[in-house]
């Protein structure tokens, strides 16, 4: 499936938040949003429960925003199995994050990293952000799971999402993930890791 081109406006329409757990989301129809999912051990229990205890992420949006930077700083480290250095998991969760767009959400970017997953997307108005990452999740957990001969959690529960606020925010929202590899040492070129929308792109520019 190829990556489908978005028309994206300067203005985006906030309609609402709730909230999950510890952490709020922000499930706004037609508003494209950054989505970060870990595997289960990429941070590590302890140092997670330690930011939480310095950050009022309950009540504070700027410390759910710095929580999730730091998260991401980690994540980076490659820290756990990183089970998606598979390359067998990391087609998959591609493959499934692709057959998804035009489903039930217009996937813009996304990468598939070692321990992590970022996807810019729109979800469609009939499917709550909630049920496209628990479908999400227990699709890829389970043929992960299946394909590492292993049982028991891949994904942690909780997962990032930040709306978008603008044109310029999302250039900058898709930047940030397709260069992750880069940033991360895994490869020189965000074109060149092939679990990403910007290979993807770059194939079809050939």
């Amino acid at each position: 499936m190829s990556l489908k081109n978005s028309q994206h406006k300067d203005e985006l329409r906030e309609t609402g938040w709730h909230s999950r757990g510890y952490l709020p989301h922000f499930d706004g129809r037609k508003v494209p949003q950054f989505i970060t999912s870990h595997l289960f051990d990429s941070v590590p229990g302890s140092v997670l429960e330690r930011w939480k205890r310095e950050l009022n992420v309950s009540n504070s949006q700027a410390d759910q925003i710095l929580l999730q930077r730091r998260i991401e700083k980690y994540l980076d480290q490659g820290y756990g199995q990183a089970f998606k250095k598979d390359h067998r998991v990391a087609t998959m969760i591609q493959d499934v994050l692709l057959g998804s767009d035009n489903e039930s959400y217009r996937l813009s970017a996304w990468v598939v990293m070692p321990n992590h997953v970022h996807m810019l997307a729109t979800r469609f108005e009939d499917y709550t952000l909630a049920d496209i990452m628990q479908s999400f999740k227990s699709l890829t957990s389970h043929k992960a799971n299946k394909l590492l001969n292993r049982r028991g959690q891949f994904w942690m529960l909780d997962y990032f999402d930040r709306y978008i606020r603008n044109a310029e925010h999302f250039a900058k929202t898709m930047q940030y993930i397709e260069n992750n590899p880069v940033k991360a040492r895994l490869c020189k070129r965000p074109e060149d890791w092939p679990f990403s929308s910007a290979w993807f792109r770059a194939q079809k520019e050939k």
